[in-house]
């Protein structure tokens, strides 16, 4: 049953938390915005569309902020109560530890609730929206971005050295691809039996047409080449998977991950970062909820004793220790074959386990 005790460190996590959020977010698109403002003047670049790209990427910026403005927030709020000396009223009334952080937790799991949403519906639609912003920005120098977007396609490896664009046409997406380089290659995958090169390939929503092609066939008789203005292009590639790839994929929704992966997996390769970033995002929540909830007994201890500038202080060294503990986890289970499931659970596992036995022990 909620009580008013509860209210009470609800409310006073819930103010902080959101002023935290607040001024985290705010700092990371005002850095941003100034960044932008370098690029104005390219590829007629104005002051407006610097303001639009960090508009629709805020989002992403509240989301990903929002794990550190959680762990600051709970600190400041229930720092907040011991200044007061509430925290000590509530605990001489008989209030565990636990029951304190269990409230300051499940304000958290409410906010959460919706930060994902953000996550999974606004922030990916924003991130796809500046993404082609910047494409544009960049679209002169797009043949010289190094070897470019790999992809395979059954016994075919294409290659295009600038990238995928997606622009909005009518109902669909319409896909270009620059400097298309195709290799087929033969069942078994050891000769090369044919390259088509083309100065760029468009999917129109139905099919691929490449235009500007060179073509060279190789066999027993020899050599062959032909050149042609437009070539329809049957692959099987999906436009969406191509267009999504210039995005970096902790930046995609759930969906868009997994449908990646399968993609990926149909093609026999490996799902690699897209496998990373979906059980990351899947695994969102609880990691900031059992941060949080680690970062709890530091309200019991010295932090009665301490002034804002040591609980920031605090939360900041925990959340960058969390941050390279979660990376160097996942990035072990990469180089030695851990599932990416496991390699993103266990940094969490070792929090609650961290908990656990806090208030077991203090109880």
């Amino acid at each position: 049953m909620i009580k008013r005790v509860d209210k009470l460190v609800a409310l006073s996590v819930l103010g902080s938390v959101i002023g935290v959020w607040l001024v985290l977010t705010g700092f990371d698109a005002v850095t941003m915005f100034m960044r932008q403002l370098g690029n104005i003047g390219k590829n007629g670049y104005t002051l407006t569309d610097a303001a639009v790209y960090v508009l629709v990427t805020t989002p992403r910026r509240a989301y990903d902020m929002f794990g550190n403005a959680a762990l600051i927030g709970s600190l400041l709020g229930l720092g907040g109560l011991a200044a007061t000396s509430e925290l000590t009223a509530l605990r001489a009334s008989g209030m565990s530890r636990l029951r304190i952080a269990v409230s300051a937790t499940g304000v958290i799991a409410v906010l959460i609730v919706g930060v994902v949403i953000l996550g999974e519906t606004a922030a990916p639609w924003g991130d796809q929206l500046g993404n082609a912003m910047q494409l544009r920005l960049k679209a002169n120098n797009i043949g010289s971005t190094g070897s470019g977007l790999w992809a395979r396609d059954g016994d075919r490896i294409i290659n295009a050295r600038g990238g995928a664009v997606a622009i909005r046409s009518g109902d669909h997406d319409t896909v270009q691809l620059i400097d298309v380089r195709v290799f087929t290659l033969t069942k078994d995958g050891q000769q090369l039996t044919r390259f088509d090169q083309a100065k760029t390939a468009d999917h129109n929503g139905r099919t691929w047409v490449m235009h500007d092609v060179r073509s060279t066939t190789l066999d027993d008789t020899g050599v062959h080449g032909h050149t042609a203005p437009s070539e329809q292009w049957d692959s099987s590639l999906n436009p969406q998977v191509l267009a999504q790839s210039a995005i970096q994929p902790q930046y995609l929704a759930m969906r868009d991950l997994r449908r990646n992966m399968r993609y990926l997996e149909a093609n026999g390769e490996s799902p690699g970062v897209y496998a990373v970033a979906f059980w990351t995002r899947a695994l969102y929540a609880l990691n900031v909820l059992v941060l949080v909830l680690c970062a709890m007994p530091f309200a019991f201890g010295t932090m009665r004793s301490g002034g804002l500038g040591k609980r920031i202080f605090i939360g900041m060294l925990l959340a960058i220790t969390w941050y390279f503990l979660q990376k160097a986890m996942v990035n072990f289970g990469t180089v030695y074959g851990i599932p990416p499931l496991l390699a993103n659970l266990l940094p969490a596992a070792l929090l609650a386990a961290a908990a656990w036995l806090y208030f077991r022990k203090h109880a």
